[in-house]
Protein backbone atom coordinates (compact mmCIF):
# COMPACT_ATOMS: atom_id res chain seq x y z
CA UNK A 1 0.00 0.00 0.00
CA UNK A 2 1.33 3.44 -0.97
CA UNK A 3 2.43 5.88 1.72
CA UNK A 4 3.68 9.33 0.76
CA UNK A 5 5.88 9.54 3.87
CA UNK A 6 7.64 6.19 3.77
CA UNK A 7 7.78 6.28 -0.04
CA UNK A 8 9.82 9.51 0.16
CA UNK A 9 12.82 8.86 2.46
CA UNK A 10 13.96 12.43 1.80
CA UNK A 11 11.29 13.61 4.24
CA UNK A 12 12.60 11.55 7.13
CA UNK A 13 16.11 12.77 6.30
CA UNK A 14 15.03 16.36 6.94
CA UNK A 15 13.55 15.34 10.30
CA UNK A 16 17.08 14.46 11.44
CA UNK A 17 18.76 17.78 10.68
CA UNK A 18 21.04 18.93 13.54
CA UNK A 19 18.81 21.98 14.23
CA UNK A 20 15.88 19.70 15.07
CA UNK A 21 17.33 18.97 18.50
CA UNK A 22 17.23 22.66 19.42
CA UNK A 23 13.74 22.99 17.94
CA UNK A 24 12.37 20.09 19.98
CA UNK A 25 14.04 21.33 23.17
CA UNK A 26 12.39 24.72 22.77
CA UNK A 27 9.05 23.36 21.65
CA UNK A 28 8.71 20.88 24.50
CA UNK A 29 9.96 23.28 27.21
CA UNK A 30 12.21 20.62 28.66
CA UNK A 31 9.54 17.93 28.06
CA UNK A 32 7.37 19.33 30.83
CA UNK A 33 4.15 18.02 29.21
CA UNK A 34 5.10 14.40 29.84
CA UNK A 35 3.68 14.59 33.36
CA UNK A 36 0.27 15.87 32.22
CA UNK A 37 -0.28 14.35 28.77
CA UNK A 38 0.37 10.65 28.17
CA UNK A 39 1.01 11.25 24.47
CA UNK A 40 3.72 13.87 25.14
CA UNK A 41 7.32 12.78 24.40
CA UNK A 42 9.79 12.14 27.19
CA UNK A 43 12.94 13.05 25.25
CA UNK A 44 14.21 14.13 21.82
CA UNK A 45 14.23 10.65 20.30
CA UNK A 46 10.68 10.04 21.49
CA UNK A 47 9.56 13.36 19.95
CA UNK A 48 11.05 12.49 16.56
CA UNK A 49 9.41 9.07 16.70
CA UNK A 50 6.07 10.76 17.45
CA UNK A 51 6.49 13.04 14.44
CA UNK A 52 7.29 10.06 12.24
CA UNK A 53 4.18 8.22 13.41
CA UNK A 54 1.94 11.22 12.67
CA UNK A 55 3.59 11.75 9.28
CA UNK A 56 3.12 8.09 8.43
CA UNK A 57 -0.60 8.51 9.13
CA UNK A 58 -0.63 11.57 6.85
CA UNK A 59 1.24 9.58 4.20
CA UNK A 60 -1.36 6.80 4.35
CA UNK A 61 -4.40 9.12 4.20
CA UNK A 62 -2.98 11.27 1.41
CA UNK A 63 -1.94 8.32 -0.76
CA UNK A 64 -5.02 6.16 -0.22
CA UNK A 65 -7.90 8.58 0.35
CA UNK A 66 -7.09 12.13 -0.76
CA UNK A 67 -5.30 11.25 -4.00
CA UNK A 68 -7.91 8.68 -5.18
CA UNK A 69 -10.59 11.33 -4.53
CA UNK A 70 -8.74 14.09 -6.36
CA UNK A 71 -10.12 13.50 -9.86
CA UNK A 72 -13.73 13.45 -8.68
CA UNK A 73 -13.15 16.60 -6.64
CA UNK A 74 -11.59 18.34 -9.65
CA UNK A 75 -14.56 17.46 -11.86
CA UNK A 76 -17.30 18.31 -9.37
CA UNK A 77 -15.87 21.31 -7.53
CA UNK A 78 -17.70 23.28 -4.83
CA UNK A 79 -21.31 24.47 -5.19
CA UNK A 80 -23.18 27.61 -4.18
CA UNK A 81 -26.59 26.91 -2.60
CA UNK A 82 -28.65 29.69 -0.99
CA UNK A 83 -25.66 31.83 -0.14
CA UNK A 84 -23.61 28.96 1.28
CA UNK A 85 -20.63 27.11 -0.16
CA UNK A 86 -20.81 23.31 -0.31
CA UNK A 87 -17.62 21.36 -0.97
CA UNK A 88 -17.35 18.67 -3.62
CA UNK A 89 -18.70 15.38 -2.25
CA UNK A 90 -15.32 13.70 -1.95
CA UNK A 91 -13.86 16.71 -0.11
CA UNK A 92 -16.13 15.85 2.81
CA UNK A 93 -14.57 12.36 2.82
CA UNK A 94 -11.11 13.93 2.96
CA UNK A 95 -12.14 16.21 5.81
CA UNK A 96 -13.66 13.35 7.76
CA UNK A 97 -10.54 11.21 7.33
CA UNK A 98 -8.21 13.95 8.54
CA UNK A 99 -10.47 14.77 11.48
CA UNK A 100 -10.73 11.16 12.60
CA UNK A 101 -6.94 10.91 12.42
CA UNK A 102 -6.54 14.02 14.60
CA UNK A 103 -4.68 15.99 11.92
CA UNK A 104 -6.04 19.42 12.87
CA UNK A 105 -4.45 21.95 15.17
CA UNK A 106 -1.18 20.19 14.39
CA UNK A 107 1.06 23.00 15.65
CA UNK A 108 -1.09 24.09 18.59
CA UNK A 109 -0.16 23.37 22.24
CA UNK A 110 -1.63 20.28 23.86
CA UNK A 111 -3.58 22.36 26.37
CA UNK A 112 -5.85 23.45 23.51
CA UNK A 113 -6.16 19.96 22.02
CA UNK A 114 -3.31 20.30 19.52
CA UNK A 115 -0.38 18.02 18.70
CA UNK A 116 2.30 20.60 19.59
CA UNK A 117 4.31 19.69 16.49
CA UNK A 118 6.87 22.13 15.08
CA UNK A 119 6.34 23.89 11.76
CA UNK A 120 8.91 21.63 10.05
CA UNK A 121 6.99 18.33 10.32
CA UNK A 122 3.76 20.27 9.76
CA UNK A 123 5.24 21.51 6.46
CA UNK A 124 6.01 17.89 5.56
CA UNK A 125 2.38 16.98 6.16
CA UNK A 126 1.36 19.95 4.02
CA UNK A 127 3.69 18.80 1.24
CA UNK A 128 2.09 15.35 1.24
CA UNK A 129 -1.42 16.85 1.16
CA UNK A 130 -0.42 18.78 -1.95
CA UNK A 131 1.18 15.75 -3.57
CA UNK A 132 -2.23 14.11 -3.24
CA UNK A 133 -4.38 17.13 -4.16
CA UNK A 134 -3.16 20.75 -4.17
CA UNK A 135 -6.75 21.96 -3.90
CA UNK A 136 -7.46 20.01 -0.73
CA UNK A 137 -4.12 21.09 0.70
CA UNK A 138 -5.48 24.65 0.63
CA UNK A 139 -8.54 23.69 2.67
CA UNK A 140 -6.55 21.64 5.19
CA UNK A 141 -3.51 23.89 5.53
CA UNK A 142 -5.50 27.04 6.27
CA UNK A 143 -5.67 25.70 9.82
CA UNK A 144 -2.31 27.47 9.97
CA UNK A 145 -4.25 30.76 10.35
CA UNK A 146 -4.70 29.72 13.96
CA UNK A 147 -1.00 30.56 14.50
CA UNK A 148 -1.87 34.25 14.09
CA UNK A 149 -4.84 33.96 16.44
CA UNK A 150 -2.62 32.16 18.95
CA UNK A 151 0.13 34.78 18.68
CA UNK A 152 -2.00 37.92 18.87
CA UNK A 153 -5.41 36.96 20.27
CA UNK A 154 -6.35 37.12 23.94
CA UNK A 155 -6.30 34.03 26.15
CA UNK A 156 -10.08 34.10 26.14
CA UNK A 157 -10.07 33.99 22.34
CA UNK A 158 -7.52 31.18 22.36
CA UNK A 159 -9.68 29.13 24.70
CA UNK A 160 -12.74 29.84 22.58
CA UNK A 161 -11.42 29.15 19.07
CA UNK A 162 -8.27 27.03 19.11
CA UNK A 163 -9.92 23.84 20.46
CA UNK A 164 -12.48 24.13 17.66
CA UNK A 165 -9.72 24.22 15.05
CA UNK A 166 -7.99 21.29 16.75
CA UNK A 167 -11.29 19.39 16.45
CA UNK A 168 -11.37 20.02 12.70
CA UNK A 169 -13.17 23.30 12.09
CA UNK A 170 -11.91 25.15 9.04
CA UNK A 171 -10.34 28.60 8.72
CA UNK A 172 -9.79 31.33 6.16
CA UNK A 173 -7.99 34.67 5.94
CA UNK A 174 -10.24 37.33 4.42
CA UNK A 175 -7.83 39.94 3.11
CA UNK A 176 -8.37 40.88 -0.54
CA UNK A 177 -11.20 42.94 -2.01
CA UNK A 178 -12.30 43.91 -5.55
CA UNK A 179 -10.04 47.01 -5.39
CA UNK A 180 -7.40 45.65 -3.02
CA UNK A 181 -5.35 42.68 -4.23
CA UNK A 182 -1.61 42.91 -3.69
CA UNK A 183 -2.10 46.48 -2.43
CA UNK A 184 -3.82 45.67 0.86
CA UNK A 185 -3.55 49.26 2.05
CA UNK A 186 -6.62 49.88 -0.11
CA UNK A 187 -8.83 47.53 1.94
CA UNK A 188 -12.13 49.30 2.72
CA UNK A 189 -14.31 46.66 4.41
CA UNK A 190 -15.64 48.70 7.30
CA UNK A 191 -15.37 47.79 10.96
CA UNK A 192 -17.63 49.79 13.29
CA UNK A 193 -17.58 49.63 17.07
CA UNK A 194 -20.86 49.89 19.00
CA UNK A 195 -19.89 51.08 22.49
CA UNK A 196 -23.27 50.34 24.03
CA UNK A 197 -23.12 46.71 22.94
CA UNK A 198 -19.32 46.46 23.23
CA UNK A 199 -19.47 44.88 19.79
CA UNK A 200 -17.67 45.27 16.45
CA UNK A 201 -19.64 44.98 13.19
CA UNK A 202 -18.23 44.35 9.72
CA UNK A 203 -19.74 45.60 6.46
CA UNK A 204 -18.45 45.28 2.91
CA UNK A 205 -17.19 42.81 0.32
CA UNK A 206 -14.20 40.45 0.22
CA UNK A 207 -13.09 38.75 -3.00
CA UNK A 208 -10.78 35.86 -3.94
CA UNK A 209 -11.07 34.37 -0.45
CA UNK A 210 -9.71 30.85 -0.33
CA UNK A 211 -12.03 28.52 1.60
CA UNK A 212 -14.20 31.59 2.06
CA UNK A 213 -17.16 29.94 3.78
CA UNK A 214 -15.02 28.49 6.55
CA UNK A 215 -16.01 28.16 10.19
CA UNK A 216 -13.61 30.77 11.58
CA UNK A 217 -12.28 33.77 9.63
CA UNK A 218 -9.45 36.22 10.22
CA UNK A 219 -10.62 39.45 8.56
CA UNK A 220 -8.66 42.56 7.63
CA UNK A 221 -10.95 45.60 7.96
CA UNK A 222 -10.78 49.38 8.22
CA UNK A 223 -11.48 50.31 11.83
CA UNK A 224 -10.33 53.95 11.73
CA UNK A 225 -12.79 56.20 9.97
CA UNK A 226 -11.30 58.66 7.51
CA UNK A 227 -8.08 56.71 6.96
CA UNK A 228 -6.91 55.43 3.58
CA UNK A 229 -3.70 53.57 4.33
CA UNK A 230 -2.47 50.58 6.30
CA UNK A 231 -2.46 52.46 9.60
CA UNK A 232 -6.25 52.40 9.68
CA UNK A 233 -6.58 48.62 9.36
CA UNK A 234 -7.19 46.10 12.13
CA UNK A 235 -7.60 42.32 12.33
CA UNK A 236 -10.87 40.72 13.38
CA UNK A 237 -12.15 37.22 14.15
CA UNK A 238 -15.46 36.31 12.53
CA UNK A 239 -17.35 33.21 13.67
CA UNK A 240 -19.65 31.71 11.05
CA UNK A 241 -22.01 30.62 13.83
CA UNK A 242 -22.98 34.27 14.34
CA UNK A 243 -24.20 34.78 10.77
CA UNK A 244 -24.00 38.03 8.83
CA UNK A 245 -21.86 36.79 5.94
CA UNK A 246 -23.10 35.23 2.71
CA UNK A 247 -21.25 33.82 -0.28
CA UNK A 248 -22.20 35.81 -3.36
CA UNK A 249 -20.08 33.95 -5.87
CA UNK A 250 -17.66 31.03 -6.20
CA UNK A 251 -14.96 31.65 -8.78
CA UNK A 252 -14.73 29.30 -11.77
CA UNK A 253 -10.97 28.74 -11.77
CA UNK A 254 -8.41 27.19 -14.09
CA UNK A 255 -7.21 24.78 -11.39
CA UNK A 256 -7.28 23.77 -7.71
CA UNK A 257 -11.01 23.15 -8.15
CA UNK A 258 -11.35 21.50 -4.74
CA UNK A 259 -10.39 24.77 -3.07
CA UNK A 260 -13.40 27.14 -3.10
CA UNK A 261 -12.49 30.74 -3.91
CA UNK A 262 -15.34 32.95 -2.74
CA UNK A 263 -16.72 36.45 -2.91
CA UNK A 264 -18.19 37.29 0.49
CA UNK A 265 -20.70 39.92 1.53
CA UNK A 266 -20.53 41.17 5.13
CA UNK A 267 -23.73 42.73 6.45
CA UNK A 268 -23.52 43.83 10.08
CA UNK A 269 -21.49 40.70 10.83
CA UNK A 270 -20.47 40.49 14.49
CA UNK A 271 -16.74 40.18 14.98
CA UNK A 272 -14.06 40.32 17.67
CA UNK A 273 -10.97 42.49 17.53
CA UNK A 274 -7.81 40.38 17.37
CA UNK A 275 -4.95 42.14 19.13
CA UNK A 276 -4.80 45.92 18.91
CA UNK A 277 -6.40 48.32 16.46
CA UNK A 278 -4.28 49.79 13.64
CA UNK A 279 -1.86 46.83 13.61
CA UNK A 280 -3.90 44.63 11.26
CA UNK A 281 -1.75 45.15 8.17
CA UNK A 282 1.42 46.51 9.72
CA UNK A 283 1.97 43.56 12.05
CA UNK A 284 -0.63 40.81 11.94
CA UNK A 285 -1.05 40.35 8.18
CA UNK A 286 2.72 40.32 7.73
CA UNK A 287 2.88 37.42 10.18
CA UNK A 288 -0.07 35.73 8.51
CA UNK A 289 1.39 36.12 5.01
CA UNK A 290 4.83 34.78 5.93
CA UNK A 291 3.17 31.63 7.23
CA UNK A 292 1.01 31.41 4.11
CA UNK A 293 4.03 31.82 1.84
CA UNK A 294 5.86 29.02 3.60
CA UNK A 295 2.69 26.95 3.09
CA UNK A 296 2.78 27.67 -0.65
CA UNK A 297 6.38 26.47 -0.63
CA UNK A 298 5.21 23.15 0.81
CA UNK A 299 2.31 23.06 -1.64
CA UNK A 300 4.71 23.70 -4.51
CA UNK A 301 7.14 20.96 -3.48
CA UNK A 302 4.28 18.49 -3.14
CA UNK A 303 3.01 19.31 -6.61
CA UNK A 304 6.55 19.05 -7.98
CA UNK A 305 6.74 15.54 -6.55
CA UNK A 306 3.37 14.58 -8.02
CA UNK A 307 4.37 15.86 -11.47
CA UNK A 308 7.66 13.97 -11.31
CA UNK A 309 5.84 10.79 -10.27
CA UNK A 310 3.51 11.06 -13.27
CA UNK A 311 6.32 11.76 -15.71
CA UNK A 312 8.51 8.96 -14.36
CA UNK A 313 5.72 6.37 -14.39
CA UNK A 314 4.72 7.23 -17.95
CA UNK A 315 8.32 7.22 -19.19
CA UNK A 316 8.86 3.76 -17.73
CA UNK A 317 5.76 2.37 -19.46
CA UNK A 318 5.67 4.18 -22.80
CA UNK A 319 7.64 2.59 -25.64
CA UNK A 320 8.62 4.25 -28.91
CA UNK A 321 11.01 2.98 -31.56
CA UNK A 322 11.09 -0.37 -29.72
CA UNK A 323 12.36 0.92 -26.37
CA UNK A 324 11.00 2.63 -23.29
CA UNK A 325 11.16 6.40 -23.62
CA UNK A 326 12.90 6.71 -20.25
CA UNK A 327 16.02 5.43 -22.05
CA UNK A 328 16.08 8.44 -24.38
CA UNK A 329 18.52 11.15 -23.21
CA UNK A 330 16.02 13.93 -23.98
CA UNK A 331 13.56 12.31 -21.57
CA UNK A 332 15.88 11.36 -18.73
CA UNK A 333 17.37 14.86 -18.98
CA UNK A 334 13.91 16.26 -18.12
CA UNK A 335 13.37 13.75 -15.34
CA UNK A 336 16.76 14.41 -13.77
CA UNK A 337 16.10 18.16 -13.74
CA UNK A 338 12.66 17.60 -12.24
CA UNK A 339 14.10 15.48 -9.44
CA UNK A 340 16.90 17.96 -8.75
CA UNK A 341 14.38 20.77 -8.39
CA UNK A 342 12.34 18.71 -5.90
CA UNK A 343 15.40 17.98 -3.77
CA UNK A 344 16.60 21.59 -3.89
CA UNK A 345 13.07 22.77 -3.14
CA UNK A 346 12.95 20.59 -0.04
CA UNK A 347 16.38 21.80 1.04
CA UNK A 348 15.29 25.43 1.21
CA UNK A 349 11.72 24.69 2.36
CA UNK A 350 12.80 22.73 5.41
CA UNK A 351 15.72 25.00 6.23
CA UNK A 352 13.32 27.96 6.21
CA UNK A 353 10.85 25.94 8.31
CA UNK A 354 13.54 25.20 10.88
CA UNK A 355 14.46 28.89 11.12
CA UNK A 356 10.78 29.75 11.59
CA UNK A 357 10.46 27.07 14.26
CA UNK A 358 13.28 28.49 16.34
CA UNK A 359 12.33 32.16 16.28
CA UNK A 360 8.57 31.55 16.59
CA UNK A 361 9.03 29.25 19.57
CA UNK A 362 11.33 31.75 21.27
CA UNK A 363 8.66 34.42 20.65
CA UNK A 364 6.15 32.15 22.38
CA UNK A 365 8.50 31.49 25.30
CA UNK A 366 8.95 35.27 25.66
CA UNK A 367 5.23 35.48 26.53
CA UNK A 368 5.89 33.13 29.46
CA UNK A 369 9.16 34.52 30.80
CA UNK A 370 11.91 36.98 29.86
CA UNK A 371 14.39 35.56 27.36
CA UNK A 372 18.05 35.38 28.27
CA UNK A 373 20.51 37.53 26.32
CA UNK A 374 21.59 34.45 24.37
CA UNK A 375 17.99 33.58 23.53
CA UNK A 376 17.24 37.12 22.37
CA UNK A 377 20.26 36.98 20.06
CA UNK A 378 19.13 33.58 18.80
CA UNK A 379 15.62 34.84 18.15
CA UNK A 380 16.91 37.88 16.27
CA UNK A 381 19.24 35.78 14.14
CA UNK A 382 16.66 33.22 13.07
CA UNK A 383 13.89 35.79 12.60
CA UNK A 384 16.11 37.66 10.15
CA UNK A 385 17.06 34.47 8.33
CA UNK A 386 13.46 33.28 8.13
CA UNK A 387 12.32 36.63 6.74
CA UNK A 388 15.10 36.50 4.15
CA UNK A 389 14.56 32.89 3.07
CA UNK A 390 10.75 32.98 2.91
CA UNK A 391 10.48 34.97 -0.38
CA UNK A 392 13.19 32.82 -1.98
CA UNK A 393 11.36 29.68 -0.84
CA UNK A 394 7.96 30.79 -2.10
CA UNK A 395 9.22 32.38 -5.31
CA UNK A 396 11.60 29.64 -6.45
CA UNK A 397 9.53 26.58 -5.49
CA UNK A 398 6.35 27.94 -7.07
CA UNK A 399 8.17 28.59 -10.34
CA UNK A 400 9.75 25.11 -10.16
CA UNK A 401 6.31 23.57 -9.65
CA UNK A 402 5.14 25.20 -12.87
CA UNK A 403 8.23 23.93 -14.68
CA UNK A 404 7.84 20.36 -13.40
CA UNK A 405 4.16 20.32 -14.33
CA UNK A 406 5.08 21.57 -17.81
CA UNK A 407 7.73 18.88 -18.20
CA UNK A 408 5.35 16.15 -17.01
CA UNK A 409 3.02 16.98 -19.89
CA UNK A 410 5.94 17.13 -22.31
CA UNK A 411 7.02 13.62 -21.28
CA UNK A 412 3.47 12.39 -21.93
CA UNK A 413 3.49 13.98 -25.36
CA UNK A 414 0.03 14.24 -26.92
CA UNK A 415 -1.46 12.13 -24.14
CA UNK A 416 -0.52 14.84 -21.63
CA UNK A 417 -2.85 17.22 -23.44
CA UNK A 418 -5.77 14.87 -22.95
CA UNK A 419 -8.03 15.52 -19.97
CA UNK A 420 -8.04 11.86 -18.89
CA UNK A 421 -4.40 12.11 -17.80
CA UNK A 422 -3.51 13.50 -14.39
CA UNK A 423 -0.63 15.59 -15.72
CA UNK A 424 -3.01 18.16 -17.24
CA UNK A 425 -4.65 18.72 -13.84
CA UNK A 426 -1.28 19.18 -12.17
CA UNK A 427 -0.43 21.73 -14.85
CA UNK A 428 -3.65 23.64 -14.17
CA UNK A 429 -3.20 23.41 -10.40
CA UNK A 430 0.40 24.63 -10.57
CA UNK A 431 -0.33 27.91 -12.31
CA UNK A 432 -1.76 29.68 -9.26
CA UNK A 433 1.24 28.90 -7.07
CA UNK A 434 3.36 31.75 -8.43
CA UNK A 435 0.42 34.17 -8.15
CA UNK A 436 -1.41 33.90 -4.85
CA UNK A 437 -0.06 34.87 -1.44
CA UNK A 438 2.23 37.28 -3.27
CA UNK A 439 3.28 36.92 -6.91
CA UNK A 440 6.82 35.95 -7.83
CA UNK A 441 7.37 39.59 -8.72
CA UNK A 442 6.47 40.58 -5.15
CA UNK A 443 8.80 37.91 -3.78
CA UNK A 444 11.57 39.51 -5.84
CA UNK A 445 10.77 42.88 -4.27
CA UNK A 446 10.78 41.33 -0.78
CA UNK A 447 14.13 39.63 -1.41
CA UNK A 448 15.94 42.54 -3.07
CA UNK A 449 16.98 44.29 0.13
CA UNK A 450 18.51 41.07 1.43
CA UNK A 451 20.31 40.63 -1.89
CA UNK A 452 21.78 44.13 -1.87
CA UNK A 453 22.63 44.26 1.86
CA UNK A 454 24.64 41.04 1.73
CA UNK A 455 22.40 38.78 3.85
CA UNK A 456 22.24 36.02 1.23
CA UNK A 457 25.88 36.46 0.23
CA UNK A 458 26.92 35.87 3.83
CA UNK A 459 24.87 32.67 4.00
CA UNK A 460 26.33 31.53 0.69
CA UNK A 461 29.86 32.26 1.92
CA UNK A 462 29.29 30.22 5.08
CA UNK A 463 27.90 27.29 3.09
CA UNK A 464 30.87 27.40 0.71
CA UNK A 465 33.21 27.12 3.71
CA UNK A 466 31.79 23.69 4.56
CA UNK A 467 33.66 20.57 3.57
CA UNK A 468 32.16 18.15 1.05
CA UNK A 469 33.26 14.69 -0.11
CA UNK A 470 35.67 14.65 -3.04
CA UNK A 471 32.92 13.15 -5.19
CA UNK A 472 31.02 16.45 -4.85
CA UNK A 473 34.00 18.76 -5.39
CA UNK A 474 32.96 19.53 -8.96
CA UNK A 475 29.48 20.58 -7.88
CA UNK A 476 30.94 22.81 -5.18
CA UNK A 477 33.30 24.43 -7.70
CA UNK A 478 30.37 25.18 -10.01
CA UNK A 479 28.44 26.79 -7.16
CA UNK A 480 31.49 28.77 -6.05
CA UNK A 481 31.74 30.17 -9.57
CA UNK A 482 28.03 31.00 -9.52
CA UNK A 483 28.52 32.82 -6.22
CA UNK A 484 31.37 34.90 -7.69
CA UNK A 485 29.19 35.90 -10.64
CA UNK A 486 26.31 36.72 -8.30
CA UNK A 487 28.46 39.01 -6.14
CA UNK A 488 29.90 40.74 -9.22
CA UNK A 489 26.38 41.24 -10.58
CA UNK A 490 25.15 42.70 -7.27
CA UNK A 491 27.99 45.21 -7.26
CA UNK A 492 27.33 46.08 -10.89
CA UNK A 493 23.65 46.74 -10.21
CA UNK A 494 24.43 48.80 -7.11
CA UNK A 495 26.93 50.87 -9.10
CA UNK A 496 24.12 52.25 -11.27
CA UNK A 497 22.67 53.98 -8.22
CA UNK A 498 19.19 53.84 -9.73
CA UNK A 499 16.28 52.08 -7.98
CA UNK A 500 14.41 51.59 -11.24
CA UNK A 501 17.43 49.78 -12.70
CA UNK A 502 17.69 47.66 -9.54
CA UNK A 503 14.01 46.73 -9.79
CA UNK A 504 14.33 45.97 -13.51
CA UNK A 505 17.29 43.64 -12.98
CA UNK A 506 15.90 42.30 -9.70
CA UNK A 507 14.43 39.13 -11.19
CA UNK A 508 17.82 38.09 -12.51
CA UNK A 509 19.51 38.74 -9.17
CA UNK A 510 16.71 36.84 -7.44
CA UNK A 511 17.10 33.79 -9.67
CA UNK A 512 20.89 33.80 -9.37
CA UNK A 513 20.61 34.06 -5.60
CA UNK A 514 17.92 31.41 -5.34
CA UNK A 515 19.72 28.91 -7.54
CA UNK A 516 23.08 29.40 -5.81
CA UNK A 517 21.66 29.27 -2.29
CA UNK A 518 19.44 26.26 -3.01
CA UNK A 519 22.31 24.51 -4.75
CA UNK A 520 24.53 24.92 -1.69
CA UNK A 521 21.81 23.80 0.71
CA UNK A 522 21.28 20.71 -1.43
CA UNK A 523 25.03 20.16 -1.55
CA UNK A 524 25.06 20.25 2.25
CA UNK A 525 22.31 17.61 2.30
CA UNK A 526 24.28 15.51 -0.18
CA UNK A 527 27.36 15.73 2.02
CA UNK A 528 25.31 14.17 4.83
CA UNK A 529 23.64 11.57 2.60
CA UNK A 530 25.20 10.98 -0.81
CA UNK A 531 22.90 8.05 -1.49
CA UNK A 532 19.81 10.27 -1.54
CA UNK A 533 21.10 13.56 -2.91
CA UNK A 534 24.47 13.33 -4.71
CA UNK A 535 22.98 12.99 -8.19
CA UNK A 536 20.54 15.86 -7.72
CA UNK A 537 23.25 18.03 -6.15
CA UNK A 538 25.48 17.66 -9.21
CA UNK A 539 22.67 18.36 -11.65
CA UNK A 540 21.36 21.34 -9.72
CA UNK A 541 24.85 22.81 -9.40
CA UNK A 542 25.05 22.72 -13.18
CA UNK A 543 21.68 24.42 -13.49
CA UNK A 544 22.77 27.10 -11.00
CA UNK A 545 25.99 27.70 -12.91
CA UNK A 546 24.03 27.97 -16.16
CA UNK A 547 21.61 30.49 -14.62
CA UNK A 548 24.40 32.58 -13.09
CA UNK A 549 26.40 32.70 -16.30
CA UNK A 550 23.44 33.84 -18.39
CA UNK A 551 22.13 36.46 -15.99
CA UNK A 552 25.56 37.83 -15.10
CA UNK A 553 26.34 38.30 -18.80
CA UNK A 554 23.08 40.22 -19.26
CA UNK A 555 23.74 42.45 -16.24
CA UNK A 556 27.37 43.09 -17.21
CA UNK A 557 26.30 44.39 -20.62
CA UNK A 558 23.14 46.20 -19.51
CA UNK A 559 22.78 49.83 -20.49
CA UNK A 560 20.34 51.84 -18.32
CA UNK A 561 19.69 54.10 -21.29
CA UNK A 562 17.56 51.26 -22.70
CA UNK A 563 14.94 51.58 -19.94
CA UNK A 564 12.81 54.26 -21.61
CA UNK A 565 12.49 52.05 -24.71
CA UNK A 566 11.62 48.98 -22.61
CA UNK A 567 8.80 50.59 -20.63
CA UNK A 568 5.29 49.66 -21.70
CA UNK A 569 3.53 53.02 -21.99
Amino acid sequence: MANYFTDNPELEFHLHHPLMKRIVELRERGFADKDSYPEAPVDFEDAIENYKQVLSIVGDITANIVEPNSEAVDQEGPHLVDGRMHYASKTYENLEATRKAGLWGVSMPRRYGGLNMPITPYSMASEMMSEADAGFQNVWSLQDCVETLYAFGSEEQRQKYIPRVCAGETMSMDLTEPDAGSDLQRVMLKATYNAEEDQWYLNGVKRFITNGDSDIHLVLARSEEGTHDGRGLSMFIYDKRNGGVTVRHIENKLGIHGSPTCELVYKNAKAELCGQTRLGLIKYVMSLMNGARLGIGAQSVGLMQAAYNEGLAYARERAQFDKKIILFPAVYDMLSRMKAKIDAGRSILYMTSRYVDIYKTLEDIARERPLTAEERAEQKKYSRLADALTPITKGMTSEFANQNAYDAIQIHGGSGFIMEYKSQRLYRDARILSIYEGTTQLQVVAALRYITNGTYSKEIEELLASEVPSSLAGAKASLAKAAEELNASIEKVKSFGDQEVTDFLGRRLFQMTGMTLMGLLLLSDAARCEELFAGSARIFAGLAAETAAGHSAFIASFDPALLPDLRAE
